[in-house]
């Protein structure tokens, strides 16, 4: 990507410069090795201590004990799909509970009710995914075998507030779009899983923490690749892993532990992005429509359109000429997207909020 290009995109997002110089020079050779990372065998000894460091790095930014498991994985979060209610619907726990708020949620539900039988907790299809319910207040059994939902709705632009109280029945989050984009409390979460090519790197690694309470009610007989003791069990080497996404993966950890500071600092920039961007947007009055209500308004993935497709058209082209890229909406609901993941600068923020000012006042 031309270095002057803004990336807006939901996905593959923006990726930290310092990350990306670095995996530049070791596609060529890591100053470690003198071999190119490309290159570099998932049995080294190398690849072992990165896994080592990557897995540290998580802990320190997330505040995790021991008590935790962290697995590299593949297949994205449609795996995960899948093999959450394989291996922890078990004998003498209710169904599984699902919160359906958006596209990806209603996706993660389909896969369940193909594995076992589950309950829906909540769906806000009827409000057109537009707000989230409060997680704490819903009517969930006790005996359930987890409560699932997604942290952040990657497609409506709808995120849900940090958790302040556990759950009835465990919790487990799929927090790809929002993952280390602040501090959130681990220790209220059975499991959170996460893929990469929004806060983490490039597609192909998918990070699982499971509270090893939780491993222990697998039952025999899953396929082994299926079976999240597997991964555990051989230090997520069980299979040929994606080293140079886990390579990548380990560069953005370095990155926001030493250069940012931590997710607290990560959480303030953040913050002041998005709300930028929301005010900008708000300042326009009737001349643009934000998909989500405000009260769930997402940080990390902006929804919105001027409410004909040909100016949303218009809006496009302008800004790929002034070198941003990304904004078009999914596929589901059209109109616009700005995607504000952690390694998208406050100055592309301000760049945008100009295009948007601009663009409005010349069709006034």
């Amino acid at each position: 990507m031309n270095p002057n290009t803004l990336n807006f995109s939901g996905g593959p997002g923006a990726l930290p410069e310092i990350a990306l110089e670095q995996a530049r020079q070791a596609i060529e050779a890591l100053p470690e090795t003198g071999v190119s990372v490309l290159g570099m065998s998932h049995r080294s000894a190398w690849f072992r201590d990165l896994l080592d460091e990557a897995e540290q790095n998580l802990r320190q930014l997330l505040g995790l004990s021991d008590e935790y498991a962290i697995t590299f994985l593949q297949g994205g979060s449609s795996l995960q799909f899948a093999m959450i209610p394989m291996n922890f619907t078990g004998k003498g726990f209710a169904p599984p509970e699902y919160v359906t708020s958006g596209y990806w949620s209603a996706k993660a539900t389909a896969e369940a009710a193909k594995i076992h039988g589950h309950r829906i907790a909540w769906d806000g299809a009827a409000t057109g995914y537009r707000r989230l319910p409060d997680l704490n207040g819903l009517d969930v059994d006790p005996s359930a075998a987890y409560l699932h939902y997604v942290s952040n709705e990657t497609v409506e632009g709808l995120q849900f507030p940090v958790l302040d109280q556990s759950t009835p029945a465990p919790l487990i989050a799929d927090m790809s779009s929002d993952f280390l984009s602040m501090p959130i409390q681990a220790g209220r979460y059975s499991m959170i899983y996460a893929h990469a090519q929004k806060n983490l790197g490039p597609s192909g690694v998918t990070v699982a923490i499971v509270n090893r309470a939780l491993l222990e009610r697998i039952p025999a007989g899953l396929p082994a690749i299926l079976d999240f003791r597997t991964h555990v069990e051989h230090g997520s080497n069980y299979n040929t892993p994606p080293v140079f996404a886990i390579y990548v993966l380990t560069l953005v950890s370095r990155w926001l532990r030493y250069c940012i500071g931590g997710l607290a600092q990560m959480q303030e920039i953040n913050e002041r992005k998005a709300s930028r961007l929301y005010e900008t947007l708000d300042e326009l009055g009737d001349a643009v429509k934000i998909h989500a209500e405000k009260p769930w308004r997402s940080k990390m993935n902006v929804a919105f359109t001027f409410g004909d497709p040909r100016l949303d058209a218009g809006f496009l082209a302008e800004t790929k000429e002034r070198g941003m890229m990304g904004l078009e909406g999914h596929r589901s609901i059209g109109g616009l997207r700005a995607s504000l993941y952690n390694a998208v600068t406050e100055e592309a923020v301000a760049a945008l909020c100009e295009s948007i000012r601009e663009f409005s006042q010349a069709r006034v």
